[in-house]
């Protein structure tokens, strides 16, 4: 790739910024978007993230100056994935109960990124524009001369072992367990292992609904939780090689479909505009907790939010819960028990869950949906009604959630896949009902 030298060099920082970048001075034109001509005989192209119409302050677009359009391939044929879904109607019936999941192991076959998705849970209507899908990634290869593209959403991707590079239409960006990767709906791309030879697993948020943002703050202010100078975008970067064939990935409908492409679609000098894949490292999020008394909220570890129909019911919210001190006075510090009208969706990235440090395990995942009780297992509850209630900095660990408004329906691959944990609900078992009262 010509262009950038490091993935991250880019000093392209800010969530929803406007920016010009080109891998060779002069390509971008100056004054207008399509000239007659554009400079070094490139071809004008426009990405559009929103319809033309969107309000102005949430209008996304895109304009690529590149060696030859998007154009220049097809047509497409149906391409087989077994375990890759979409939408509520590719998941199964479930009674109202918690469940878990172990890791899921790499395939002993080494597969890339496409060909190593498998899709977890999910609700929704891609068609619909709303909903979300859970995948797991794990890669063993990388891509070579292949690209994807998913028309149905935009994905959050969440290293949980290995470092990946990512290549998109507008440069290249790198992610390892602790970052999170954005990729634009419509947006090529493609997705190696950073260590030649090496492996990598985790998560994919799949959102079929409004494009994620930052969460509105209130009271907290102008300043917190993820803060929007931490977000950076790649610079230009495009292929110079030989032209040779390459194989097009899209996800459209709910259905991948592959076509032959004569050369690299990774081919745009130049860009600027403000639909654009990022990478955040989490340990930049400026973490809000309690510092006199009870466990606040799950929302005030947002850090990313997809809107729906009706305010403050989410499409999808994305939530970490990262290192932070417990201080609270007289308080149970884990989360406490709970029925929530949302559906969660939990993954660990590495370390422990303080509601429940055993079981849980990195590279697992958990899902409570509408109004399932969960809360931490009987050790957690144990450990946590007795401790001594010093200050206490929680270390060394990265979980998240995923939580959305509408029932999460897990695929058969997760039901029947020989991960699932079918003692999970044993670890409330040995809680006891120590009600007592003292009577004359």
């Amino acid at each position: 790739m010509t262009g950038t030298a490091s993935p991250n060099d880019g000093r392209h920082c800010g969530f929803g910024n406007h920016f010009s970048s080109e891998a060779v001075p002069g390509a971008l034109p100056q004054g207008r978007n399509s000239p007659q001509k554009p400079p070094f005989g490139l071809y004008a192209e426009l990405l559009s993230g929103t319809a033309f119409t969107a309000p102005r302050h949430g209008n996304q677009r895109t304009w690529l100056y590149r060696r030859q359009p998007s154009v220049r391939s097809g047509p497409y044929a149906p391409h087989a994935h077994a375990l890759l879904k979409t939408g509520a109607r590719d998941g199964v019936d479930i009674p109202p109960d918690p469940l878990r999941w172990h890791p899921v192991p790499l395939p002993a076959e080494p597969l890339d990124f496409v060909d190593g998705l498998r899709t977890m849970v999910l609700n929704g209507d891609p068609d619909a524009q709303q909903g979300v899908a859970v995948h797991l990634y794990g890669a063993g290869k990388p891509m070579g001369s292949r690209a994807f593209v998913d028309v149905d959403g935009e994905l959050l991707l969440i290293p949980q072992e290995g470092a990946i590079r990512v290549t998109t239409e507008l440069g290249v960006l790198q992610a390892a367990p602790g970052e999170i990767l954005l990729l634009p709906r419509g947006m090529l791309f493609k997705v190696d292992p950073a260590v030649d030879g090496g492996s990598v697993r985790g998560y994919v948020c799949e959102n079929y609904g409004a494009a994620f943002r930052l969460p509105e703050l209130g009271p907290i202010g102008s300043n917190g939780l993820a803060n929007t100078r931490d977000f950076v975008a790649p610079v230009a970067a495009y292929d110079d090689g030989p032209a040779q064939p390459w194989e097009l990935i899209r996800k459209f409908g709910g259905a991948l479909w592959r076509a032959p492409a004569a050369a690299s679609p990774f081919n745009v000098v130049a860009w600027h505009g403000n639909l654009v894949p990022y990478v955040y490292d989490t340990r930049r999020f400026n973490t809000i907790g309690s510092i006199s008394f009870d466990h606040p909220d799950p929302s005030i570890f947002t850090v990313l939010t997809s809107p729906s129909d009706t305010p403050g019911w989410a499409n999808c919210d994305f939530v970490i819960f990262p290192p932070r001190w417990m201080v609270a006075e007289d308080t149970f510090r884990p989360p406490w028990y709970h029925r929530n009208v949302m559906s969660e969706c939990m993954g660990l990235v590495h370390g422990r869950f303080d509601a429940k440090e055993e079981g849980f395990l990195p590279g697992g995942l958990s899902l409570h949906n509408s109004m399932v009780p969960h809360g931490p297992d009987a050790d957690a509850f144990d450990k946590a009604s007795t401790a001594e209630l010093a200050p206490r900095k929680l270390d060394d660990t990265l979980a998240f959630m995923v939580e959305s408004r509408w029932r999460l329906r897990p695929t058969a691959f997760a039901l029947n896949g020989g991960h699932l944990d079918r003692s999970y609900a044993d670890c409330w078992a040995p809680l006891q009902d120590n009600f007592k009262v003292d009577r004359p």
